[in-house]
């Protein structure tokens, strides 16, 4: 499990086991949003040992499945809604971080006062390049 610090209350993580919630606890973690899907690797058969294992350490748990490259509005909300009401910090993960850093992103560029320049520039330092994201992210911001 690689652990990227987006911001100072959230980071990404690739794929993510019920152990590595031992971790993700001891590196004073509060919150766990999971973006895989049930089903989506053999590795993944669904999100209970997780969601199980997180309710036994005292994270919050959260689940926005998504599918990669693919996330409506109603995915962005959720994502927002949750960066935005659980304990912080909050470490999001999908199999790659791939998934977590564009809900991310798309989450962010919605808020009052976006920087896409740094907001790229962080996903960037995680590994994660959004440049191909960049127009719908600064419309978004543009929507304000």
């Amino acid at each position: 499990m690689q652990i990227h610090q987006l911001e100072s209350d959230f980071a990404i993580a690739d794929a993510v086991t019920p152990a590595d919630l031992d971790e993700v606890s001891r590196r004073g973690f509060r919150s766990v949003v999971c973006n895989r899907r049930p089903g989506e690797a053999e590795d993944h058969p669904d999100d209970r040992a997780l969601s199980e294992r997180a309710a036994a350490l005292g994270l919050e748990w959260r689940c926005i499945p998504v599918t990669p490259g693919n996330y409506g509005d109603a995915d962005i909300e959720a994502f927002g809604e949750a960066l935005d009401s659980l304990p912080a910090p909050v470490l999001a993960f999908c199999k790659t971080g791939k998934r977590a850093v564009h809900l991310w992103a798309h989450a962010r560029s919605q808020g009052d006062s976006c920087d896409i320049p740094a907001l790229l520039a962080s996903a960037r330092a995680a590994g994660h390049d959004l440049e191909e994201r960049r127009p719908l992210l600064e419309a978004a911001a543009g929507q304000r």
